[in-house]
């Protein structure tokens, strides 16, 4: 049953990466991108690994939006 979960969660983490690519609302872009970053934590917890998975839960899905979106704003504010 882990296995095809696994599976799933790649196929998923594969999808929202060329969301992210290719999308051009630059929010959606972001978004997908932090939420590859969540779908990665689960499928490293589920490969027993909850130190990455903490890692990556934190860092790619949380501090890199947050970060994505600040400098999104202040770019916005720059060119009015």
């Amino acid at each position: 049953m882990s296995i095809l979960l696994a599976i799933f969660l790649g196929l998923v983490i594969l999808v929202l990466a060329g969301t992210a690519i290719y999308h051009k609302n630059t929010k959606v872009a972001i978004i997908a991108t932090g939420a590859v970053g969540l779908f990665a934590s689960v499928l490293y917890l589920l490969l027993a690994a909850p130190d990455v998975a903490l890692t990556e839960a934190s860092i790619g899905s949380g501090l890199s939006t947050i970060i994505f979106f600040y400098v999104l704003n202040k770019i916005r504010q720059t060119n009015d």
